[in-house]
């Protein structure tokens, strides 16, 4: 027996109950998705052991290549691109204190890529549980780790990707300079690391009359991430959201459904 809610009619019911059959499909098409996903070949071998910058142990800026940020034991990394500088075309006012507000507005931190991440400060020691996670920005290390200090973020990996080409590489970056964002996964094989998925503005070039088809972590998700079958994989539900013009155009801060926690009855 279906439930019904106080006060509906037969109509709504009835539009509702069909509603929910497109939903169901709708979820078996997403998991038949992760499926496929899970089963991708191996991708492309990284061209470069790209040499981030991040905090050392004294505090002082050190060199921390792309092959250190496999965590003991683990085989897959997760590398969200965040937007700092911003889309020069996002006019939202930036943050009201701290020395990040003094900076120029075109030079502050992506309110939304900064909402996205304060949801992944939360969720971040149990990610890590199941894969590596590190956040990368185009701005100087001084400054993300001060906005780090002024959000709270304690449990993110942050790292400067200024003195590389990782962005422009893996399409956190136009060909004008102008930062997006994107997640970029990564699985190692001994010492081969290649390239197993990624999600961000303009991995998808977008049917005629459409927005590019792409998906972010998500506000509603606890994981995070488009992994290997041996890590963890997200659940959660496409939230749109105005925002910048990279999401304006395509980008939302939501994540699709890619599949199941890594042990988990399929």
């Amino acid at each position: 027996m279906g439930i019904r809610f106080p006060g509906e009619s037969a109509e709504y019911r009835a539009a509702r109950d069909r509603l929910l059959e497109q939903e169901i499909e709708l979820r078996r098409a997403m998991e038949a998705v992760a499926v496929a996903k899970r089963g991708l070949p191996p991708g492309g071998m990284v061209p470069d052991d790209y040499a981030f910058q991040g905090r050392g142990m004294d505090g002082d800026p050190v060199d921390v290549r792309l092959s250190e940020l496999f965590a003991p034991g683990e085989d897959s990394l997760v590398i969200y691109s965040m937007m700092f500088p911003r889309d020069p075309g996002d006019e939202r006012p930036g943050p009201e204190g701290g020395q990040t507000a003094l900076l120029p507005l075109a030079e502050g931190p992506c309110p939304s890529c900064t909402a996205l991440l304060d949801q992944l400060e939360g969720a971040a020691e149990h990610v890590s549980q199941r894969v590596s996670l590190a956040v990368v920005g185009k701005a100087p290390l001084r400054r993300i780790l001060a906005f780090a200090g002024e959000r709270g973020w304690r449990r993110l990996r942050l790292l400067s990707s200024a003195r590389t080409a990782y962005n422009r590489d893996y399409f956190a970056e136009t060909a004008e300079g102008h930062q997006r964002p994107m997640l970029n996964v990564f699985h190692r094989d001994g010492e081969t690391i290649a390239t197993f998925g990624a999600r961000g503005f303009s991995t998808h070039q977008p049917s005629p009359g459409k927005i590019p088809a792409t998906s972010a972590p998500s506000s509603r998700s606890g994981t995070c991430t488009t992994s290997p079958p041996r890590a963890a994989e997200p659940r959660g539900e496409r939230q749109s959201r105005q925002g910048c013009s990279a999401c304006r155009h395509g980008w939302q801060p939501g994540f699709g459904t890619y599949g199941r926690l890594r042990g988990a009855a399929s």
